[in-house]
């Protein structure tokens, strides 16, 4: 199916918030890199999405402004994770109803660029499914806290290893304190 190219593809229809997804952070020539819910080209990498295409029949670029939200395509779906972390789906859904659409997207464009940082910086190419759990997971005033810690502890001349290890450390030790997990969740 073809999909109209939606205005905010760094939040998919459903709730994922695929500025946040390894996929869309590839960096390497001749890897699938997701460009975000019905961004360019992603017909040819997604050909069928139920919840895509319900939403573009009914003429909504989001579920949540659907009468019927959540409604059964939800069953089950948080309760594993793909490639993105599905365990806030719904909640991120309502936190966008109710902050409103631009609000919302200021806030992830600001995680999303954080996590390039992260990135960047600090991933010792083990690391990128980790600091994108860590950014979508938690708040983001306690995302930019343990970015200011980080600064704080990593001498200048520390090596990028040395710098994953720290914001590991500090993203989990922060993750703990609130009661969330920095894995992903697999179908059992």
């Amino acid at each position: 199916m073809k999909y109209k190219t939606r205005k905010y593809p760094l939040l998919s229809a459903c709730g994922l918030n695929c500025g946040l997804c390894p996929n869309f952070h590839l960096h390497t020539e001749g890897k699938f890199q997701c460009p975000g819910c019905a961004g360019a080209g992603f017909s040819e990498q997604h050909p069928s999405c139920g919840i895509l295409s319900c939403c573009q029949r009914k003429s909504i670029e989001f579920c949540y402004e659907c009468d019927e939200f959540p409604c059964k395509k939800y069953d089950g779906w948080g309760d594993a994770d793909s490639f993105i972390t599905h365990k806030n789906i719904i909640s991120d859904m309502e936190k966008a109803q109710r902050m409103g659409i631009d609000a919302y997207m200021a806030e992830q464009n600001e995680r999303v660029s954080i996590l390039s940082a992260l990135l960047n910086g600090y991933n010792d190419e083990r690391r990128k499914s980790f600091f994108c759990l860590a950014v979508n997971l938690l708040e983001l005033a306690d995302i930019k806290a343990v970015i200011a810690r980080i600064e704080n502890e990593i001498e200048l001349e520390a090596n990028v290893k040395e710098r994953a290890v720290v914001a590991v450390r500090l993203f989990e030790e922060l993750a703990e304190q609130r009661g969330i997990s920095l894995k992903k969740r697999k179908k059992t």
